[in-house]
């Protein structure tokens, strides 16, 4: 376990905790000392990362069984921690998905829906729950995860495409408007990236592509790096992509 201690006296809000990218983050953020909000859909794996976090030293866990996906389960979510709520000076959202049917034929409007509410609608309520506290508190820090297909297409399919841009798009204006309040905001866009949405593929990867990709860790430590920044800088946009083709 580390020792490393220099996120004592953080508060920080993972969204997308049970899993991957976010999993990660929280095992990283606690190593360090910071108290964290994890939130979650699955009880039981919330359950396994708040157990981890506390052993490895985390100053407080608050787990919050949620979808950010929809506004009202979210605000009913947090209903009850207030107090928790305005003590966070950092949001990472880690929600993402993807889907099996993803070319622009086979793309249905419920699919497509349900695409914009899981990868962009719940980082707008993410925001739009966070960004008034950090202007309470006299700033605060939002960092979202996005991906390399957000500038650069590929086969990821029109669905991912557009919600991860918009949430590229999203994080910057919401930077360029707040940060007067003393807000930053940072995206990072990830490129292949062994998590469970590689299981969504059309055609599952093989385990030397898997062995290639990035690993949840790698994303992580780009959270951890932008956390760890003094308030005085600022780093708009993180674009990772696997060393190794």
């Amino acid at each position: 376990m580390s020792t490393d201690t220099n996120l004592s006296g953080r508060n920080i809000l993972i969204a997308g905790a049970t899993s991957g990218m976010g999993r990660s983050t929280a095992r990283a953020a606690a190593s360090a000392g910071a108290g964290l909000v994890l939130l979650g859909r699955d009880k039981a794996r919330l359950e396994e990362i708040e157990h981890e976090a506390t052993e490895r030293g985390a100053a407080s866990v608050l787990c919050i069984q949620g979808d950010a996906a929809d506004a009202t389960a979210l605000s009913k979510a947090f209903a009850g921690h207030q107090r928790e709520l305005d003590g966070i000076d950092t949001l990472v959202n880690t929600i993402g998905v993807n889907i099996v049917k993803r070319a622009f034929v086979d793309l249905t409007s419920e699919a497509w829906a349900s695409m914009i509410d899981t990868n962009l609608n719940a980082a707008f309520n993410l925001a739009r729950l966070i960004v008034p506290i950090f202007r309470q508190r006299g700033g605060g820090l939002l960092i979202n995860i996005s991906s390399t297909a957000a500038r650069k297409p590929d086969p990821s399919g029109a669905a991912y495409q557009a919600t991860k841009a918009g949430v590229m798009a999203m994080t910057h204006a919401i930077m360029e408007e707040e940060w007067q309040n003393n807000i930053r905001a940072t995206v990072i866009l990830p490129g292949m990236t062994d998590t469970p949405l590689l299981e969504k593929r059309p055609t599952p990867p093989t385990a030397e592509m898997r062995a290639k990709a990035l690993q949840p860790e790698d994303i992580a430590d780009a959270c951890m790096f932008v956390m760890r920044l003094p308030e005085r800088a600022h780093i708009s946009e993180i674009i990772m992509q696997p060393a190794i083709r």
